[in-house]
């Protein structure tokens, strides 16, 4: 019996990738509101027996003994940041997604990324399918010059890329952008949800199968109107997030998704007019410029990741002229903020719902781990009673909504990064202290505990303990 080939239409979510055969107002699976959208989907009829694929006979399984369990090879990139970020290098047949705004530098990583290991005898292919081959040897160019198997092609035809990969095997394969891609056997634009994860999941079959490491580039816009890294986060083996400093002058690469690493690690770069460099002590860049004996100003460490990071918390706090005071958060919660300023009225006997309150994390970084509260009270109290913080001086901890400072994980890894920066004094939870009584008798900073924030005011001001 002869087949047809009949051409529906179904809903995609923009964000997640959720299928549906009506269009809805809100994802029930990403909750967003008005990301559905309409693409042709071409399905099979006919006969049960045409329809049917050749398939492979199934493989048997296997147990964990007759598994090998060799030490997996990685390459190196070239930049110890970024291989921190990828867990110790790339690993061959895995497929890594780099995201970001457009313009943000995802591309000249990448090349830098296929110049460094072309360099140390790897063979390496760069697809673009945004820029022809003059826009990149003018962008090499800048870059530096290049040695080594490296070789560039611009195609958008999938079916013909995964040829050459499969006849060429290289080492590595960047492709730039998964938006510019498109597969014969989907029948909507590129860029669109359908076309977006057929080609990344051609890409996949072909990487695993060729063992070849892949680089994707997702853009991201502003209005998140194009599908891109969203529907592929399931797919791929990496995802990591190219994001850029309030102050624009470096960006930060933050690794949200890894299965041969942790999360949450991240390579600080800085953008220059040869390419990227790597930075390689991000916390003496935390606190460039940091003012002296100046009020509302302290120095924290928060981890990100496994790597300890100094930054500077900066609060100001003045008395308000409308009938709401206003509340600004820069590089943390503002929902925290809130809270942290109910406790210190509430538990500390701060009067600061008469007030406006900035609170700032220079450099651009967005915090999100509890530790920061006791930094951030601080700089609010400094502010109040213009009183500076001593500049060798830093804070960390969780503050609870009795006003209690509980223990933050890491602490140790913590006091070593101050300590390589010159701070001579740390104030921390009791807890923590408790725990790190060989630790203590090894620094020579001044550790001190504290249980509560009314004992934090007492350091702050010189007075007792009492915050009287």
């Amino acid at each position: 019996m002869r087949t047809n080939s009949k051409t529906e239409t179904v809903f995609f979510c923009k964000e997640c990738g959720y299928e549906s055969k009506k269009w809805m107002g809100q994802c029930p699976a990403c909750h967003s509101w008005n990301t559905f959208c309409e693409e042709p989907v071409t399905k099979t009829t006919g006969s049960p027996a045409s329809g049917k694929r050749s398939l492979q006979p199934a493989q048997r399984p296997v147990t964990l003994r007759e598994i090998e369990a060799s030490s997996e090879e990685r390459y190196d990139t070239g930049f110890s940041e970024l291989s921190r970020v990828l867990g110790g290098g790339i690993v061959p047949g895995s497929l890594v997604l780099v995201g970001g705004d457009p313009g943000i530098g995802k591309s000249t990583l990448l090349l830098q990324l296929a110049v460094n290991l072309a360099e140390s005898g790897r063979r390496v292919i760069y697809i673009s399918g945004e820029e022809s081959l003059r826009q990149i040897r003018l962008r090499a160019d800048r870059i530096g010059h290049t040695e080594g198997d490296l070789r560039f092609l611009s195609e958008t035809n999938v079916e013909r890329i995964t040829e050459l990969l499969e006849k060429e095997k290289p080492e590595l394969a960047v492709i730039d952008s998964i938006q510019t891609m498109f597969s014969q056997e989907a029948q909507s634009a590129p860029g669109s949800v359908t076309q977006v994860r057929e080609c990344a999941q051609a890409l996949m079959f072909c990487a695993k199968q060729n063992n070849i490491a892949t680089f994707l580039v997702g853009h991201v816009t502003k209005e998140g109107t194009v599908a891109g890294p969203r529907v592929l986060e399931h797919i791929v083996d990496t995802v990591l997030y190219f994001e850029t400093g309030g102050s624009g002058a470096f960006r930060i690469l933050r690794s949200a998704k890894n299965r041969f690493g942790s999360t949450n690690e991240i390579g600080v770069f800085e953008m220059g007019s040869a390419g990227l460099r790597e930075v390689v002590n991000p916390s003496e860049l935390m606190l460039s410029g940091r003012p002296k004996h100046a009020s509302g100003t302290v120095v924290t460490c928060l981890m990100e990741g496994t790597r300890p990071m100094l930054m500077e918390v900066q609060g100001l706090i003045a008395e308000t002229s409308l009938g709401m005071p206003r509340r600004q958060a820069y590089g943390m919660d503002y929902n925290r903020l809130n809270l942290l300023l109910a406790v210190l009225e509430k538990r500390g006997g701060l009067p600061v719902s008469r007030c406006d309150v900035y609170v700032n994390i220079a450099g651009g970084m967005r915090v999100g781990e509890p530790a920061l509260d006791l930094a951030v009270i601080g700089a609010i109290l400094s502010s109040c009673r213009d009183i500076p913080v001593d500049e060798g001086t830093i804070l960390f901890g969780e503050v609870g909504l009795s006003g209690e400072v509980r223990a933050v994980p890491q602490a140790q890894e913590r006091i070593r990064e101050a300590e390589k920066l010159g701070f001579q004094r740390m104030i921390l939870p009791l807890h923590n202290l408790m725990r790190l009584e060989k630790e203590a008798a090894k620094t020579k900073a001044e550790l001190v505990g504290i249980r509560n924030i009314r004992e934090l005011y007492g350091l702050l001001s010189g007075s007792e303990a009492s915050g009287t």
